[in-house]
């Protein structure tokens, strides 16, 4: 597991539990939505860059 997979993953953990807050502060969608998509895209990023070093 090198350095940039591992912080692929940490952000995307990161903006997704950031999509939970929002949720329960009441934001508005159009945000909640877009952070989920760059949560989900980093996090998907992150495990395809770590399955390609194994």
């Amino acid at each position: 597991m090198n350095g940039l997979s591992t912080a692929f993953i940490v952000l995307g953990i990161f903006l997704l539990s950031g999509v939970y807050s929002f949720v329960k502060q009441g934001m508005p969608k159009s945000v909640i939505v877009l952070l989920g998509i760059g949560g989900g895209m980093s996090l998907i990023a992150g495990l395809l860059r770590l399955e390609t070093f194994q």
